[in-house]
């Protein structure tokens, strides 16, 4: 299944934010989404999912236009930057709602076993962080839009959900972008960038340094 997003046009009171955006994610890819902060990445995110009206917007699937919002076809697993499952629900009966097999987590996530008692709301960032990530990872899904899921992490579970959003991109495809962009660079099948506005297909890592985005020494 093919994803596109093109000809995107945001603009709040006078600043444009997004002008002919272009993006495309198919299944069994992991697709980067690069860029400076404040460059309109969650705002793309947003269009995508249907929480954000632009201006103007072209979305595509399997080369269909698609005039609804996507949230409305249950294609879609959105993880936002906030945290989206209350707080007080408690960790394993979160599981039991999602549908989604605890031991499975814990298997992963070991330490996870000790806090199936308690609310979500009590754990650190970084765990809660997990666990939505991974809630979304495994939702019935054909399309996951992931925004800024290492937030918090250790790098161990860095390691770990990444090998997650691997697995999951044989039946999925999925569009990542987090401020950590090593992590991003090291497991997207394809990467954009963007910049004042606009989108760019980046075919070698080279061009970002070129683009000023980043050194490349540093992803050694």
């Amino acid at each position: 299944m093919i994803f596109e997003i093109d000809n995107i046009e945001l603009s709040f009171k006078e600043k444009r934010i997004l002008n002919g955006i272009y993006l495309k994610a198919e299944t069994n890819n992991i697709t980067g989404l690069l860029g400076s902060n404040g460059c309109g990445k969650t705002c793309l995110l947003n269009i995508l999912f249907g929480s954000l009206k632009p201006k103007y917007k072209l979305i595509r699937v399997d080369n269909k236009p698609v005039l609804k919002p996507l949230y409305k076809t249950k294609l879609v697993g959105y993880l936002p930057q906030h945290h989206f499952i209350p707080s007080h629900l408690k960790v394993k009966r979160i599981f039991k709602l999602f549908k989604i097999s605890w031991k499975t987590f814990t298997h992963h996530f070991e330490v996870f076993g000790h806090y199936k008692k308690i609310k979500i709301g009590k754990l650190s960032g970084g765990e809660r962080r997990l666990i939505e990530t991974y809630i979304v990872l495994k939702s019935n899904t054909k399309l996951i839009l992931l925004d800024e899921p290492f937030s918090h992490l250790s790098p161990l579970n860095i390691e770990i959900i990444k090998n997650v959003i691997t697995a999951e991109k044989e039946h999925k495809a999925i569009i990542i972008t987090d401020h950590l962009y090593k992590e991003i660079i090291d497991i997207a099948d394809n990467l954009y960038f963007i910049k004042n506005g606009n989108s760019r297909h980046i075919e070698n890592v080279k061009e970002l340094e070129d683009l000023k985005y980043l050194n490349t020494s540093n992803l050694n």
